[in-house]
């Protein structure tokens, strides 16, 4: 079955971008965050209403979406969380440390599907940086395993300034990616999905899937994550990636934020960004699906 992500686990991005908060949010911002983080859902309770969706499920963070996390495993709906701290360069947990044990009591408290962590790699990255986030990586990953429990890692592959370049996407992207997975593979991270950045064409999407693969990893899937994409980019990666075998895709901000930022700005209400919301989402089931 599909796997079609809504996320909304932003934190520091959700307040600083779309609510123009500086600093720590106060109560009242966070109530109003809080808020925010309902009406996306209701987006998605409408397209379901709209469409029954095989695969359909939220990425959302406990900080800001506890509510909508207890709604969507209540309706039955997917439901994946984060437990990397949000807007940090390399892998920190949200709550507790490694040895400590208090993120898993975090993740059985709420019991999702799946376990997310959110990673930034590149091979030529710092050297011991990258082998500490790895290997704390694999203890997450450990973890997890031990407890039955599948772990989404979603893996940014930002270029260097001596790899940027307009080709970056296509020339070199696809190899760096698929290398990362491999290095993360022999330090013992062994997620359940990887969520990768869109590729631009089947045969790319195609050789980082067989590397996600390798080794007897048959059941391992891939999705596309949105990237704050334009439609034309999400469309064509998503076109690129279902017949590579992907599993579905996790996309937030590209279907969201705009609906959200006119209902801020009192340019539509409530039910104007759910059903925006819907209309959006349902369109990038349609096209993975090919309709």
């Amino acid at each position: 079955m599909a796997l079609y992500l809504l996320a909304m686990d932003h934190r520091a991005s959700f307040a600083a971008t779309v609510y123009k908060i500086s600093g720590d949010p106060s109560p009242a911002d966070t109530a109003r965050l809080v808020d925010g983080k309902d009406l996306i859902y209701q987006g998605l309770v409408s397209a379901l209403r709209r469409a029954p969706v095989a695969g359909a499920g939220v990425l959302v963070d406990e900080r800001y979406g506890a509510g909508v996390a207890r709604a969507a495993t209540a309706a039955g709906i997917t439901l994946a969380m984060p437990i990397e701290k949000s807007g940090q360069d390399w892998f920190t947990l949200e709550y507790g440390d490694l040895g400590s044990g208090v993120w898993m009591e975090h993740v059985e408290e709420f019991d999702p599907r799946y376990v997310k962590i959110l990673v930034r790699d590149n091979p030529d990255f710092d050297v011991r940086a990258r082998r500490r986030q790895m290997d704390d990586l694999a203890t997450v990953s450990s973890v997890l395993a031990s407890a039955g429990r599948d772990l989404l890692l979603e893996l940014l592959v930002p270029a260097t300034p001596e790899q940027s370049s307009p080709a970056y996407d296509d020339d070199l992207r696809p190899e760096l990616t698929a290398r990362v997975i491999g290095e993360m593979q022999a330090a013992g991270v062994e997620p359940a999905i990887w969520k990768i950045e869109g590729l631009n064409s089947p045969s790319a999407a195609s050789a980082v899937l067989a590397t996600a693969r390798q080794g007897g990893r048959n059941g391992v899937q891939c999705i596309v994550l949105g990237r704050d994409a334009p439609e034309p980019d999400l469309d064509r990666w998503l076109r690129a990636a279902a017949p590579a075998g992907f599993l579905g895709f996790a996309i937030g901000r590209s279907i969201w934020q705009s609906p959200l930022e006119a209902y801020l700005a009192d340019k539509i209400d409530e039910a104007g960004v759910a059903s925006r919301i819907a209309e959006s989402y349902l369109h990038y089931v349609g096209v993975y699906e090919g309709v």
